[in-house]
């Protein structure tokens, strides 16, 4: 008897941390006339933020597979040989098997 056991289990985490710092600068220049007088200044504004993503995944997969053979084999096995040379050869062979096996199997795989 043969039984085969297998279990797999297979935790999987994946953690991805993005971050990303992005700097806009804006330039606005404006001019005024006062009657002869111009008034001409420039505004610069600048502006940084940070944008961060964060993702996980986990995934847990397990699998069981449970195989059982049973093996009893008798073989009762006759042959003739006759040859050119008037030879006779009788063979008679029997073979008997039986095999108990059990085999547990347990695998177990863990990834953080």
């Amino acid at each position: 008897m043969h039984t085969y056991t297998h279990v797999h289990t297979h935790i999987h985490t994946y953690t991805r941390i993005h971050t990303d710092i992005h700097t806009y600068t804006h330039t606005y220049i404006h001019i005024r006339t006062y009657y002869t007088h111009i008034h001409a200044y420039a505004h610069i504004y600048t502006q940084t933020y940070r944008h961060t993503d964060i993702h996980t995944y986990t995934h847990i997969h397990t699998h069981i597979h449970t195989y059982t053979h049973t093996y009893a084999h008798t073989h009762i096995y006759t042959h003739v040989y006759i040859h050119r040379y008037t030879h006779t050869y009788t063979c008679t062979y029997t073979y008997t098997y039986i095999h108990p096996h059990t085999y547990i199997y347990k695998y177990m795989y863990g990834y953080l």
